[in-house]
């Protein structure tokens, strides 16, 4: 098993790319605490984990509160005695253009994508470093690299900033044993794009923008997380693994 002895933190476990991350990690034999607001579908996905034999805790989690993370932090090493890996998943998008955008709605997108990852990370290192060091990914996105007319600036402003928070704190703890990396991913199939893939011709047009011709499955990312959480990438950190079936490869 390819995280035997490993507790992991997901942030916005509750459902999609986070749920998906979950299953697979308990399934290579981490014990996996999931955090997220949505506390119906987080206690579904607790459930389902722990039937089929893995280790799984679920608790409520508003990645904006610093107070919250705290809570989140002490209770996964309470229940499990420490942290090895966590990951910053838990995000907002919307669609929309630059003079439509309110200035609470930049700071509400801001704090959930950017702040939330800020936070986590900080409350994250203490213990990996009690623990003798760890691995954080930061779900990013490919937004991250390039200006999209389908998202909105603070989409692509908060995973900028994710992708930058990850260089930063990877060169800044490398000398401890915690690795950071991020996982830029495009369109993967998740409530995010579900309105995109509703309409035959947005559909159409999607599956012509990636060489690969079709959408990734939460399963995609899971595994390239699972990569960068196991011990076989101990020599990753600061890097971007991109996961966008050829989208970005000729631009």
């Amino acid at each position: 098993m390819r995280l035997k002895d490993k507790v992991a933190f997901i942030s916005g476990g509750a459902r999609g790319l986070g749920a998906a991350m979950a299953t697979l990690f308990a399934g290579e034999g981490a014990k996996v605490v999931i955090g997220d607001v949505l506390e119906e579908e987080g206690r579904q996905t607790e459930t389902e984990i722990n039937e089929t034999g893995g280790e799984c805790l679920f608790v409520r989690l508003d990645v904006t509160s610093e107070a919250e993370w705290q809570q989140a932090v002490a209770s996964t090493v309470a229940r499990y005695g420490k942290l090895n890996v966590l990951v910053n998943n838990a995000g907002t998008c919307r669609f929309a253009r630059v003079e439509e955008i309110t200035s609470e709605q930049w700071d509400r997108d801001l704090d959930t994508n950017a702040k939330g990852a800020f936070l986590g990370t900080k409350h994250a290192i203490p213990e990996m470093r009690k623990a003798g060091g760890g691995s954080m990914i930061n779900i990013a996105s490919v937004a991250a690299l390039e200006g999209n007319m389908g998202t909105s600036c603070t989409y692509n402003t908060s995973k900028a900033a994710m992708r930058l928070l990850t260089k930063s704190t990877a060169v800044q703890y490398a000398r401890e044993g915690i690795r950071v990396n991020s996982i830029l991913p495009a369109n993967i199939e998740t409530m995010m794009i579900a309105h995109f893939l509703e309409e035959e011709e947005s559909r159409k047009e999607l599956f012509n923008s990636i060489p690969l011709g079709h959408v990734g499955q939460p399963e995609d990312v899971a595994y390239g997380a699972l990569y960068l959480a196991s011990d076989e990438s101990s020599f990753v950190t600061g890097s971007d693994l991109v996961i966008d079936g050829g989208a970005t490869a000729g631009r």
